[in-house]
């Protein structure tokens, strides 16, 4: 019965640059499944997708699969340790400021 976790453990695979990163726990509980993914860093942008629309996409198709076995599933994807990047432009912003006061 944990076809959503092996569709899910295919799609992801197939979108990542570090495969064996790949880690999925699935849990059941009175509210349905949650499946927790975690994945290399480096590959969090291509599991996401622009605008979020690739996993949004991944979500809903995992609800299907969900509905054909009379479960409710539910995906969360762990952000990787340390958080996000610092942005670019913030850095230089800063910096350019740190600049100024010292004229």
């Amino acid at each position: 019965m944990e076809q959503d976790k092996v569709f899910l453990e295919y799609v992801i695979k197939a979108l990542s640059d570090y495969p064996n990163d790949v880690k999925i726990d699935r849990k059941v509980d009175e509210m349905g499944v949650l499946i927790t993914l975690n994945v290399n860093p480096a590959d969090m942008g291509k599991i996401i997708g622009r605008a979020g629309n690739t996993a949004k996409a991944i979500r809903t198709l995992l609800r299907v699969i969900g509905m054909k076995n009379n479960a409710r599933v539910n995906l969360k994807i762990n952000e990787p340790e340390g958080g996000r990047a610092p942005s670019i432009g913030a850095a230089s912003v800063d910096q350019a400021m740190e600049d100024l006061k010292g004229i």
